[in-house]
């Protein structure tokens, strides 16, 4: 959670739960100037999923400019066990909807951020989608937009790199090992489980426009599966923006290409014409 101090004026921060924060745009107002109940019932909600390990101050950069822009924005933390144990990540995924659909949110239209090991927390709230289309058909029509970041995709051998990098960088290539060890002990329970998760995502039920950030150098994210989803998704139909850099960090593209980055989200964002998007960032 970011820490208090380093809020903004106008945002207050609300904890739902161990790893769920409600950051809430107060500053926020229809061009009238009034905020009333319907109103705040068609502000957009940024449902953010930051990469494991992720630092406050980090993840406050993010935050900052969807405050800039109008939104509140609901912060969802993962964890290392849902991970390792992908039935617990199932079974928050459907919280989290159940959050969603609840009288607070079941109205806001949404746009998920994800970054990194994120976009696997998010195709867990997918099988539910996909399992229970109809349920969930409300909801899914509201969400307006999504953005991945740095998202893990490729080998198995990727995935668990990316745990060992992102969680105890130091022990990288013993927790690599292990993990996939573990992996292969766990099958029924882990595997399937993760193939059972990107099934979901490749034939995602959201058909909402997409932005993709990677880069070529990224060990945790294969470029080229990556641009392979990116074509299944535009021959589904999917409107696709997606920008590439040479040369460029993990989770770090807002960093070390900051007027590239946000000129891209911004367009990406009129793009949506979600109101009441406030001036561009």
């Amino acid at each position: 959670m970011i820490g208090r101090t380093a809020l903004s004026r106008g945002i207050t921060a609300h904890r739902l739960n161990k790893n769920v924060t409600l950051y809430l745009n107060e500053l926020t107002s229809p061009v009238s100037g009034h905020q009333t109940k319907a109103s705040e019932d068609q502000k957009p909600l940024l449902l953010m999923l930051p990469w494991l390990g992720s630092r406050p101050q980090a993840i406050h950069k993010y935050c900052e400019i969807y405050f800039r822009t109008g939104f509140d924005v609901l912060v969802v933390e993962s964890e290392v066990l849902e991970f390792l144990w992908p039935r617990w990540g199932l079974d928050r995924g459907k919280r989290l909807l159940e959050l969603l659909n609840s009288e607070r949110f079941v109205s806001r239209p949404l746009l998920v951020h994800a970054f990194s090991i994120g976009g696997y927390t998010f195709s867990q709230l997918l099988v539910h989608l996909s399992k229970d289309a109809q349920k969930y058909q409300e909801l899914t029509k509201r969400i307006k937009g999504q953005v991945y970041d740095s998202l893990v995709v490729g080998s198995l051998e990727t995935m668990a790199g990316g745990l060992g990098k992102t969680v105890f960088p130091r022990w990288e290539t013993l927790i690599k090992q292990i993990s996939l060890l573990y992996f292969g002990m766990f099958r029924q329970q882990t595997v399937d489980y993760f193939n059972m998760g990107i099934d979901a995502f490749w034939n995602t039920p959201v058909t909402a426009p997409a932005l993709f950030f990677f880069c070529e150098n990224d060990a945790l994210s294969d470029p080229q599966a990556l641009e392979e989803l990116i074509d299944f998704w535009q021959k589904r139909g999917i409107n696709i923006t997606a920008k590439k850099w040479e040369d460029s960090t993990h989770a770090g593209h807002l960093r070390r290409h900051p007027q590239e980055y946000l000129t891209t989200l911004d367009v990406f964002l009129q793009s949506l014409h979600i109101a009441p998007l406030k001036a561009k960032m």
